[in-house]
């Protein structure tokens, strides 16, 4: 049975093509497998439950742009999650040349600074397809320890906060964050934001690596306007079945 649509209390700026206030336009299940073979076999074992996936960077150098194309030819629309940091040349000649892929949404890092944010921003404003650009803030597997072991003595929720706000002066209309961060974000930065989370733990499922983490409902509530699930769903025996059930959980009233 297909989940009802989620009502927030505002909108984002800018939404990518494809997203809708539907579970089913919010959820990203995340394709974290080594080749464009078990790529599609995840996505028939999805039974066409979900309507959006995430190729990452292990995926995208094994498969490359001939799986997007056929993800989007099965109706999918993609988050190209490569997390790109270089010098500011660098990244902008590859949003320039990932802008005509299909992808929806790509992924850079906020701690590449103003003037690398400045010239993706530039470089995405070119080309009219071109994907909606999320800036990373910071990973959901770190927390203050690890952020302290590379110099950084904050508390993630701080740095967060200051890579959000660089992000949105610089011309980027999208955030990734856990889940911990929405509310602050929200509250700082307001609607604006399009914020994509990550770290996404249904109760009773295991952590794993992730140490930023929140339920389905509890990030929705909080703000999240995209959820992105890996394990969860694409570990479990049936994949459709545990998408189903997370989108239920989205769906549930506050």
């Amino acid at each position: 049975m297909e989940a009802t649509a989620i009502q927030p209390q505002s909108y984002p700026r800018t939404t990518p093509e494809g997203w809708s206030h539907t579970p089913q336009d919010r959820l990203i299940v995340a394709l974290d497998v080594p080749s464009a073979h078990l790529a599609l076999d995840l996505v028939d074992r999805l039974e066409g439950t979900c309507r959006w996936v995430k190729v990452g960077l292990e995926l995208y150098c094994a498969a490359g742009n001939v799986l997007i194309d056929t993800l989007r030819s099965r109706d999918l629309h993609v988050f190209l999650d490569l997390k790109l940091h270089d010098i500011p040349n660098t990244v902008a000649g590859a949003v320039r040349t990932l802008s005509n892929v299909g992808a929806s949404l790509l992924t850079i890092h906020a701690a590449g600074g103003e003037a690398m944010l400045l010239a993706a921003a530039e470089a995405a404003s070119i080309h009219a397809q071109s994907p909606q650009l999320l800036a990373v803030t910071v990973l959901t597997s770190m927390d203050a320890a690890q952020l302290a072991g590379i110099g950084l003595m904050v508390e993630p929720a701080v740095q967060v906060l200051r890579l959000a706000h660089l992000a949105q002066t610089s011309g980027i209309d999208g955030l990734v964050c856990s889940a911990e961060e929405i509310e602050p974000v929200r509250t700082s930065l307001g609607f604006a934001p399009f914020l994509v989370v990550p770290g996404i733990r249904p109760t009773g499922t295991s952590i794993d690596d992730q140490r930023r983490i929140a339920t389905p409902r509890d990030a929705i509530q909080r703000g999240a306007s995209m959820l992105v699930v890996g394990r969860p769903i694409t570990q479990a025996g049936n994949p459709a079945q545990a998408a189903q059930a997370i989108l239920n959980d989205m769906a549930r009233p506050a």
